[in-house]
C-alpha cells in the first residue's frame, strides 16, 4: 500500500468549526501496541502516517513512537502546529500542518503560532513541509502574507495552485473544505470511486482497522489488528465488496455515499 495510517490518539488540545470532533473513548496508544502493528503493517508499506482523528503532539511519548517507527518507516505526521515544538527528533519523512486550525479564540496570536512553527521547521533540513489551508478561511490571506515574508516569496491567494513551493522541501497546498463522511450529513451520492483499501487503510487507536483515514468513528470495521491480520481485513467480505464497487464507479458502503472527498480532490 502507498500508507498506512495510525492514530496514535483520538485526543485533540483544539475544538475546529470544521472538525467531526471525537466520539470514541479518549486514548493513548501504548508503545507496546504501537510496535505490534508497526510489525504487522511492515509487509505492506514503507510509509507510516501518523493521522487519523486526534493532534499526535498530543501524545506524550510522540518521540519515541518516531524513533521507533523511523527504523522500518518513512515517518509522516499531520498537525495543528500549535505544540510542533514538542517534537526533539528529525527523523520525520514530512510534517503536514492545518494552518487552517488557527483561530484567535486559542488565545495564541497570529505571529507567536507562525513563529513557533518556523522555529521548528526551519531546523527540520532533510524533512518536507505542507502548509495546508482551505481556500476560503478567513485567515487564509494573511496567513500567506506571514509565509510570503518568512521565505522571501510573492505569492497571490488568487494564484495559488494545489501545490506551491516556498523554498527547498517547504510547500503551500490549498484544498477546499470536505465535509467529513457521517450518516448525519446530506450528502447522498451512490456513484464514485475512492482509494480506500487501494492505496492506504487506517488504524484507530483502539486497533480498529478501517478502510480510509475519513473512518473517524469506525463505522466501516474491517476488524482489529490485535486480534486480525492485514490480510483478514482486506480480504474480507466488506472490503472486496467496497473494491469492486469503487472499480465499478459505485459506492457500496452507506458512509462512502455520504462522502464528497474525492469529488473535491478531482
Amino acid at each position: 500500500m502507498k500508507k498506512v495510517y495510525v492514530e496514535i490518539t483520538n485526543t485533540c488540545n483544539l475544538n475546529c468549526s470544521f472538525c467531526i470532533k471525537n466520539t470514541r473513548k479518549e486514548m493513548f496508544m501504548d508503545i507496546d501496541n504501537f510496535n505490534i502493528i508497526l510489525n504487522k503493517i511492515k509487509p505492506y508499506t514503507d510509509y507510516l502516517y501518523l493521522h487519523v482523528l486526534g493532534e499526535p503532539f498530543m501524545h506524550p511519548k510522540i518521540n519515541d513512537f518516531i524513533e521507533l517507527a523511523s527504523q522500518n518507516f518513512f515517518v509522516n505526521i499531520t498537525t495543528n502546529g500549535y505544540l510542533i515544538n514538542r517534537l526533539k527528533t528529525s527523523n520525520v519523512r514530512q510534517i503536514n500542518i492545518s494552518l487552517h486550525s488557527f483561530s484567535p479564540k486559542y488565545n495564541i496570536g497570529l505571529d507567536d503560532y507562525l513563529n513557533n512553527i518556523f522555529s521548528v521547521v526551519d531546523r527540520l533540513e532533510d524533512t518536507f513541509i505542507s502548509y495546508r489551508f482551505w481556500v476560503n478561511n478567513e485567515y487564509s490571506e494573511l496567513i500567506l502574507s506571514k509565509l510570503n515574508e518568512h521565505y522571501n516569496t510573492n505569492f497571490n491567494i488568487k494564484d495559488l495552485k494545489l501545490s506551491n513551493k516556498l523554498s527547498d522541501k517547504v510547500f503551500i497546498n490549498t484544498f477546499k473544505e470536505f465535509e467529513w463522511p457521517s450518516f448525519d450529513n446530506s450528502l447522498n451520492n451512490k456513484c464514485g470511486t475512492c482509494y480506500a483499501i487501494r492505496n492506504h487503510i487506517g488504524i484507530l487507536c483502539d486497533g480498529t482497522i478501517v478502510p480510509c483515514c475519513l473512518d473517524s468513528k469506525g463505522d466501516l470495521s474491517l476488524g482489529n489488528i490485535f486480534e486480525d491480520s492485514i490480510d483478514d481485513a482486506i480480504k474480507s467480505n466488506k472490503a472486496i465488496n467496497m473494491l469492486n464497487g469503487f472499480k465499478n464507479n459505485i459506492k457500496v458502503e452507506k458512509l462512502c455515499q455520504k462522502c464528497n472527498f474525492i469529488d473535491l480532490d478531482k
